[in-house]
């Protein structure tokens, strides 16, 4: 368990040193929208984190990079939920 929350830790601070850095330039689909001059339409909705981005913190840097900590663990959690999902139903077949 320890390697684990070492493993996790380091993920993080990987990514709150290195995220903001990578999120300064467009993704594949805004380069397209960018190069072929498409217009934008209004957004049905605006989401939890728009451009990568909490709009509640001031500064853009720690902004993003609570962003990118925030969406880390909602995978892993996402992960898991799905992994012990999948790990129960395979037990329950064993059994059988």
């Amino acid at each position: 368990m320890k390697r684990q929350i070492a493993a996790v830790g380091l993920i993080v601070i990987f990514l709150v040193v290195l995220i903001p850095f990578a999120s300064s330039n467009p993704d594949g689909l805004e380069k397209v929208v960018a190069t072929y001059g498409a217009q934008e339409h209004a957004n049905l909705w605006s989401g939890l984190m728009t451009d990568y981005s909490i709009g509640a913190v001031g500064d853009s840097y720690a902004s993003t990079a609570l962003a990118s900590v925030f969406g880390v663990f909602m995978v892993l959690a996402a992960a898991f939920l799905v992994g012990k999902s999948l790990a129960k139903k395979s037990e329950s077949t064993v059994r059988q």
